[in-house]
């Protein structure tokens, strides 16, 4: 309805209601007009007619203040967070319910705003308590908005469409009603013998699981001795033991999408980088020993999107989307540099094999080389006509190449700035860009839906691997035989270097009870049907055969196989399937 339309409507509105005005208000409200300011007499007339009206502009939950809560805390304030007291503080504001109970007492007295604690926690002027925490106080219109909400009795109002939380892992769900979950479809090349299922005719089989649709996979990393895989989804960082096949943590406490995880060079510390666009960045550092939250570096005023740890492992650099690259000591968690270099997004950040200079990439179209000890640049490599996504340094630090919406790999040569060849092959944007440790190899990561594998020396294309979804994040795992990849279909998914053969597929799903709990299903699955899961899994789905359900019993006491899969994961040729009746 447009503006017009809208006061036309109001007016013949006003009009009705007075055509069915009893006649004795009417003569009594003009018998004083001769004694009443005509303002006051609109106003009595008003609010006599309208009595709802003065209360009808009264805030209330879900079309004033959530908004506010979305964009500023509910990324950690929310109910998928509140079993990590650390980053939610017991706090669930993405629920009307949550923000009037608390689970640690009442955050707001409805008509008293002076006396909530929510009010106090945005006012204080003691920047270590302030909300929200490592960033600008709101707006003083904006803790206005929230005081006469309270003052006017906090009231919920009405849930709109699109009001879903962070927190909702992506899946539709109507409120007193039942989370959809969509089919997701796993082949196999596992062919039964004939007379084993049935009088059907053998085909390859399917895993069908109801658990879609999965967060995309945004982050990968290999710790260096190769012993685990990190993988990134929003809210959530698996960790999987790639010698047994399975995970051995979920870490919940991050804020928001996860964009990057590295492992530190001595495998002692995970980082992660994420964060709420336009609001508020998060850095975290973990101990690999038990997995807990070591340290949060707070500081960026936007989402951190790329990390980077110094070769002896002392520092982490963080490039945001506040157009900062931000360089972290370690030992005091403090922050030592911040360069301002980009005039845009910084998408990616990598450092010299040396550790004196980094490289960054911007949606500035550039990539800068900064010597980050002094602040000062080295070189601009420019003449790139879009997005520039990834940047990484050979392990000679001779080289530097980027790419980015302008699907091309850039090749920098990093003693003079000049650039050594453009490299085509990518149809599309390209994510993520990593180094074989030797630098015999480069992959790529692109939006094509392919990995590309490159000569590290020539920049010519050696293979081209099909994933079937746009790949985010690729890695190479240290010894150089296995790539892992990201995708956004929510697969993890293991490959052969030397021969672009797929060696296992990586799922985690959270838990359908409690989507903040640690207790989720996974499962790793091999091409040839092998496959190793959580005990939860069979409730989720089932295994087909030409489109039709098959004996879940036969199939399982035959596909079950964990020795099998951790050989996949080794990179070991498999047999195929030997069905036994």
């Amino acid at each position: 309805m447009t503006g017009r339309n809208r006061y036309s409507h109001r007016v013949s509105q006003t009009l009705l209601s007075v055509v069915r005005t009893p006649l004795w208000v009417v003569q009594t409200l003009l018998s004083g007009a001769r004694r009443v300011p005509l303002c006051i007499l609109f106003v009595s007339f008003w609010l006599f007619f309208f009595p709802s009206a003065a209360k009808a502009n009264d805030p209330t939950y879900w079309k004033d203040i959530r908004p506010i809560l979305r964009k500023n805390c509910t990324v950690c304030h929310n109910a998928k967070n509140l079993k990590e007291f650390d980053l939610s503080g017991g706090l669930a504001l993405d629920t009307y319910e949550g923000v009037l109970k608390g689970k640690q007492g009442r955050v707001i007295r409805p008509k008293h705003s002076k006396d909530s604690l929510l009010v106090k926690m945005i006012t204080t002027t003691d920047e270590s308590k302030r909300m929200p925490q490592n960033a600008p106080p709101l707006p003083p219109e904006t803790i206005s908005l929230v005081q006469r909400w309270i003052d006017a009795g906090a009231k919920e109002g009405t849930a709109v469409a699109g009001s879903a939380s962070p927190s909702d892992n992506g899946n539709a769900t109507v409120r007193g009603g039942r989370t959809r979950k969509l089919d997701v479809i796993l082949s196999t090349n596992a062919i039964p013998p004939k007379g084993l299922l049935g009088a059907a005719n053998p085909a390859k089989l399917e895993l069908v699981l109801k658990a879609g649709p999965l967060a995309p996979v945004t982050a990968v990393a290999f710790s260096l001795d190769g012993k685990w895989l990190a993988a990134g989804s929003y809210g959530r960082v698996v960790i999987w033991d790639l010698a047994t096949a399975r995970p051995v943590k979920v870490l919940t406490n991050v804020l928001g999408a996860v964009n990057d995880a590295r492992f530190s060079p001595g495998g002692k510390l995970l980082a992660v980088a994420g964060g709420q666009p336009s609001a508020k960045g998060d850095l975290r550092v973990y101990q690999t020993a038990d997995w807990k939250l070591a340290a949060t570096l707070g500081g960026h005023q936007d989402a951190v999107f790329s990390i980077a740890f110094s070769p002896d492992g002392k520092r982490l650099a963080s490039a945001s989307f506040d157009k900062t690259v931000m360089i972290w000591s370690l030992g005091s968690c403090k922050l030592e540099r911040t360069l301002t270099h980009h005039s845009d997004f910084v998408y990616g950040v990598a450092f010299s094999p040396d550790g004196q200079w980094l490289v960054s990439a911007s949606k500035d179209r550039s990539v800068k080389m900064i010597d980050w000890t002094t602040g000062k640049s080295r070189f601009t490599f420019g003449g790139m006509e879009q997005d520039v996504l990834a940047v990484v340094v050979s392990p000679d630090g001779k080289s530097v190449v980027s790419a980015g919406l302008e699907p091309s790999l850039h090749w920098w040569d990093a003693q003079t700035g000049n650039r050594i060849r453009v490299q085509n092959g990518h149809g599309n944007a390209v994510n993520e860009i990593c180094f074989s440790k030797d630098g015999r190899q480069v992959v790529s990561a692109g939006s094509d839906q392919t990995i590309r594998v490159w000569d590290g020396a020539t920049g010519a294309l050696q293979r081209t691997i099909s994933v079937g979804s746009v790949v985010y994040a690729v890695a190479l795992n240290p010894d150089g035989r296995r790539i892992a990849s990201g995708s956004f279909d929510g697969r993890v998914c293991l490959w052969d270097l030397a021969t672009g053969r797929q060696l296992v597929t990586l799922l985690t799903m959270p838990a359908e009870r409690d989507p903040s709990a640690e207790d989720f299903d996974w499962l790793a699955l091999t091409p040839e049907g092998y496959e190793t899961n959580s005990p939860g899994l069979s409730s989720k789905g089932h295994w087909r055969m030409a489109g039709q359900p098959t004996a879940e019993d036969v199939v399982r006491k035959n596909l079950i196989k964990p020795d099998m899969v951790a050989k996949a994961l080794r990179a070991e040729p498999l047999p195929p399937v030997a069905f036994a009746k």
